[in-house]
């Protein structure tokens, strides 16, 4: 993703940050618990495309 790109991009639903996650394929909002995917190259910023965050995901995101 490019990083340019990612500094444009915040959260639809909590104008917040937004994380690329490249194993995943997700951008993610930890203010909404949220990960967006990414088809194809393109964010998919849709509240009901994105899936929820666990809390281990959530913990984990804090440590890294």
């Amino acid at each position: 993703m490019d990083t340019r790109l990612l500094e444009l991009l915040v959260c639809p639903v909590t104008k917040g940050p937004l994380t690329y996650k490249h194993d995943t394929q997700e951008l993610v909002s930890r203010s909404a618990r949220l990960a967006y995917p990414v088809r194809d190259g393109i964010p998919v910023l849709l509240e009901n495309e994105a899936r929820v965050l666990t809390d281990i995901e959530i913990e984990e995101g804090r440590q890294a």
